[in-house]
């Protein structure tokens, strides 16, 4: 099915997120060497969530950030707006390193972040289109319907009660959203709807107002102890972390620590009210499902329904395609889905498509880490759930920086190791059988059956998913 485009159409651009605001023109660059306390490599979520609580806890602290693009060029402007509270890594596997209470800790921390950027986004003035309608997890199907029995089962092992997440009613789920094909469904209040760009713009103005310099335009060459190295200068610091998620691929030495996923969305024109009305989705939940090729998607504040999952997943080389540009069947094979979740769409249109990369770790798990021999740190690999988790991850690197023992500082995955990815071909062949197994394991669950593929196993063992 070709998906219907707008007359006004566009492809890339870096996202629609920024189609009201305008892309933005990046700003200064580095103007020749600087001796700071903190230099921070990436300004998106991560590097300015850092540099924001570094310097509301110490306002002497000389704080500069450097970016190639602009601020909010990468993830931070492309996602799909969950700020939600689902751990960006596994508990299970935090919970070997360090213990089942250590992972209670991190998921509850997690929870915590939300709320936490919704108080920073209020007190710094940043309207970010922000609503805390929860999270709307859907069954199309039995198989699909299993796993979602089987995963609220594992959250309630893990200490989510009934305030956490819990199993809707047929009544209950209509009057939230109608989904064609929806056998069940739960919902979680850890999750509020934002817009990215709006948020990532509005940090990067908050911390310009406390002194943070941020130099755009700055391509990072080099980082090394005590050093960041731009073509433009280079930033003598005590303290440099690379805060660079999903591009982190394209830094020297760091070829093969987090693997570039792509992932990629559409967005319709503005639905009229007789759609609306045949679809509810008044609290402005999120909502995901339990397909292996999942998706995800909200309702926008103009209310147009922003719809993303998995395209060409990951390019030859951990290649990055940097300008958010999406490939036609990519729209088609999004569009197809979301009027099959939503058959009365279909006489709308495709308003905007883009991609961006998020970073992923050999084992599915975000790590945060400071040296304090060489004062080197990092935060990232958050497997897609990024917009809360580089809040916490702000927070917990300045505790490193600071060296204060905090609850934070001590988190499980506060130092955690991660081997790299294999050289190529592997990761191409690997990353791409596991995608071309879950599509095919979607394809079989969805005649009727009652169990999860084994296909898709195969693929979660074949990455350690």
């Amino acid at each position: 099915m070709s998906a219907p485009l707008s007359p006004d159409f566009r492809n890339g651009e870096v996202s629609f997120w920024y189609r009201s605001l305008g892309v933005p023109r990046p700003g200064e660059p580095l103007k020749g060497d600087v001796q700071a306390d903190v230099a921070v490599v990436g300004a998106g979520y991560t590097g300015l969530w850092t540099a924001y609580y570094l310097k509301k806890a110490d306002p002497s602290l000389r704080i500069v950030v450097l970016e190639k693009e602009f601020a909010g060029f990468g993830a931070s402007g492309r996602n799909g707006g969950w700020l939600t509270g689902a751990l960006a890594g596994s508990a299970d596997r935090y919970a070997k390193t360090h213990g089942p209470e250590a992972a209670r800790r991190f998921q509850r921390s997690m929870f915590e972040a939300i709320d936490e950027v919704v108080a920073v986004a209020a007190e710094e003035g940043i309207d970010a289109d922000i609503v805390k309608g929860g999270l709307l997890t859907v069954a199309r199907g039995p198989a699909q319907a299993a796993r979602l029995r089987e995963e609220l089962a594992g959250q309630r092992q893990w200490g989510w009660d009934e305030d956490d997440v819990r199993l809707l009613s047929r009544d209950e789920m209509d009057g939230r959203l109608r989904v064609a094909g929806a056998l069940s469904a739960t919902w979680s209040p850890h999750c509020a709807r934002i817009q990215p760009a709006k948020l990532v713009r509005g940090l990067v103005e908050a911390v310009r107002r406390l002194g943070v310099e941020v130099a755009e335009g700055t391509p990072v060459t080099e980082i090394a102890p005590g050093r960041a190295v731009t073509p433009y200068g280079t930033v003598t610091a005590a303290h440099v972390l690379r805060c660079t998620e999903g591009f982190t691929a394209t830094i020297p030495g760091h070829h093969r620590d987090w693997l570039p996923m792509n992932s990629s969305m559409i967005v319709t024109e503005p639905l009229p009210a007789d759609v609306w009305a045949s679809i509810g989705w008044d609290g402005r939940e999120l909502l995901g499902d339990m397909a292996h090729y999942y998706m995800y998607a909200q309702r926008t504040a103009d209310d147009r329904i922003a719809f993303g999952g998995r395209g060409r997943p990951y390019l030859y080389g951990s290649r990055v395609d940097d300008r958010g540009h999406t490939h036609g069947w990519t729209v088609d094979a999004l569009w197809e889905l979301l009027t099959s979740f939503f058959p009365a769409v279909a006489g709308s249109r495709v308003a905007h498509a883009w991609s961006g990369v998020l970073g992923v770790p050999r084992d599915w798990c975000s790590t945060v880490h400071v040296d304090p021999a060489t004062g080197l740190g990092w935060a990232g690999g958050y497997t897609g759930h990024g917009v809360t988790t580089a809040n916490l991850a702000g927070r917990t690197l300045r505790d490193l920086v600071l060296r204060r023992d905090t609850d934070l500082s001590r988190l499980p995955w506060v130092d955690r190791r991660v081997r790299s990815w294999e050289p190529e071909p592997l990761r191409w062949l690997g990353v791409h059988s596991m995608y071309r197994l879950y599509r095919i394991a979607d394809a079989r669950e969805s005649r009727g059956g009652t169990r999860t593929s084994a296909l898709a196993k195969i693929a979660d063992m074949i990455t350690g998913h």
